[in-house]
């Protein structure tokens, strides 16, 4: 059975869509990234052999999932803590995790709180283990103790108003498809099913308590820092950091999976205003560093290994931040490799 299957599935915290195939096999679930949705995964989930059984989730407040709040204090643990009652509700009592982007840190989040539930770590593409943005040198040391540069503050303010308004066009490079086609994938590639991910990603609900998030003033450059709302600032490294994981038990194999040309995720993302400040598209910058977002994952999968954990890293050449879009085979190959382990 190959159709996907779409439905809401109501537990104990919120009801949860998920799309799926099947009701057999072990289950493989799949995380989607920010402003983004299970759509993202629709191509991936027909591919799994029968001896899993894939399933897809919308994280709260994108695709069908109910819009609940965003507590950014508690970093990822909000969306960790929906999984746990997803997988309660379904009657999983082990998974294999696939987490993209933002969903990789949620994932990592999971594995650290229940690390006996998890048979495989499969990050794609994922936020550093530091969060994202205000953090240099490999080890994560804040730029500044209040977090300046990151959190809510970092969106675009126009992308964000784009977003709210279901904006469908690319008259603009910050208008949701243009952020697709840029960012997303390694232009030149436009992919197979656009306009389904676009749909997607206007699924993302837009304000303090959701995408951006709030934020706060700051002394520090670029003048803000992370507020205690919202999607950004749940990734905010004063909010979110599990640079532990090398302490869990018992250590499933982790698969780092990732696009050689991602611009997204990079130890020179065009998302890390540091970076930005650094190559004069944000004003004032005073020489703060850029967060070497790779260099971070690298050195905390590198301490899980040599604690005796199972780490394998693939850098896809030629591909971007939705590798698993860009180059299935690929992808599909690694993951099949670490499900089997």
């Amino acid at each position: 059975m190959n159709t996907l299957r779409t439905r809401r599935v109501r537990t104990e915290r919120l009801t949860q869509q998920i799309t799926d195939l099947r009701d057999e096999g072990e289950a493989v679930v799949f995380v989607h990234g920010n402003v983004s949705s299970s759509v993202f995964w629709h191509t991936t989930l027909p591919t799994l052999p029968a001896a899993y059984r894939p399933l897809a989730v919308d994280l709260r407040g994108f695709g069908g999932t109910d819009p609940l709040p965003v507590d950014a204090t508690r970093g990822l643990r909000d969306y960790a803590d929906d999984l746990a009652a997803l997988l309660d509700a379904l009657g999983i009592e082990r998974a294999h995790l696939v987490g993209w982007s933002m969903g990789g840190g949620v994932v990592m989040q999971y594995l650290r709180d229940h690390p006996g539930a998890v048979r495989s770590l499969t990050l794609v593409s994922p936020v550093s283990p530091y969060g994202f943005g205000g953090t240099h040198g490999a080890d994560g040391t804040l730029n500044s103790p209040d977090g300046a540069g990151s959190g809510g503050g970092t969106a675009n303010p126009d992308f964000v108003r784009l977003l709210a308004e279901g904006d469908r066009g690319e008259d603009t490079p910050v208008s949701p498809r243009s952020v697709l086609a840029g960012c997303y994938v390694k232009p030149p590639l436009r992919p197979e099913h656009e306009d389904a991910y676009v749909e997607a990603m206007l699924s993302t609900r837009t304000g303090d308590a959701h995408y951006p998030g709030d934020s706060t003033p700051s002394e520090a450059w670029p003048g803000f820092a992370p507020g205690g709302r919202g999607v950004l600032n749940c990734l905010a490294p004063t909010h979110f950091r599990v640079d532990d994981l090398h302490l869990v038990d018992p250590k499933p194999p982790v698969l780092w999976i990732r696009g050689e040309d991602d611009v997204i995720v990079s130890d020179t993302s065009l998302f890390d205003l540091a970076h930005l400040g650094a190559i004069g598209a944000v004003p004032g910058w005073p020489g703060t560093p850029a967060q070497p977002m790779l260099a971070q994952t690298r050195h905390v999968l590198d301490r899980y290994a040599a604690a005796g954990g199972t780490v394998r890293e693939v850098a896809v050449a030629d591909a971007g931040h939705a590798v698993h879009i860009e180059r299935p085979e690929e992808f599909g190959k690694a993951l099949i490799e670490v499900l089997s382990a």
